[in-house]
């Protein structure tokens, strides 16, 4: 378990620097989950008492709409960090899925811990603002690639901005996260 905790510090010090005792302090403060592939990380209609940091596989977050589609909002993979957002930090009850489409390992911090983390060590406060700026500005990018590319550059922009995903997620699932069917992403590949 040592070792996945030397990986979450890792993360951490990308960003930040933290003294021994400070990483203890915010370590204590995470607790561990594993999840196999189908289980759900989180359900609409269920509370959202953890954001979580994915120590290894791969979730899938996504809305179902009143017509029952499916629609795709964010991979996440290793060092990713997924939640409801809005959920999580209003204390409310989820509105989106997130499930797991490989067996998972995962850090789950509360907001209260995180809240008293960011409070006790400014460091780590400072680390989930520039986490949350870094978050903000993909979800703007996504959302511009969607109104301002055509399906062909959204896959292409897609392949160089995380090719290692598209060997990873099921090609129904890269088609539904682009807007498109399987049958247009398949003569993307030709």
């Amino acid at each position: 378990m040592q070792d996945k905790y030397a990986l979450l510090r890792q993360h951490f010090e990308e960003i930040v620097s933290l003294t021994d005792e400070e990483w203890n302090f915010v370590q204590s403060h995470f607790e561990y989950k594993s999840l196999k592939k189908h289980q759900f990380l989180i359900q609409a209609g269920q509370a959202v008492n953890f954001e979580y940091w994915i120590i290894n596989g791969l979730v899938k977050a996504y809305s179902i709409d009143d017509k029952g589609k499916e629609h795709i909002l964010q991979f996440a993979m290793e060092n990713y960090w997924v939640s409801d957002h809005y959920a999580f930090q209003n204390q409310e009850t989820g509105s989106i899925f997130v499930d797991c489409l490989e067996d998972s390992e995962f850090f789950c911090l509360t907001l209260e811990s995180r809240e008293l983390i960011c409070k006790q060590v400014p460091a780590v406060a400072n680390f989930f603002r520039i986490k949350s700026n870094h978050g903000y500005i993909n979800l703007q990018q996504r959302i511009l690639s969607l109104l301002t590319m055509t399906a062909e550059n959204r896959y292409e922009y897609l392949l160089n901005k995380l090719p290692k995903l598209i060997q990873r997620v099921p090609k129904k699932l890269i088609a539904s996260y682009l807007g498109v069917s399987r049958e247009t992403l398949s003569r993307f590949n030709s």
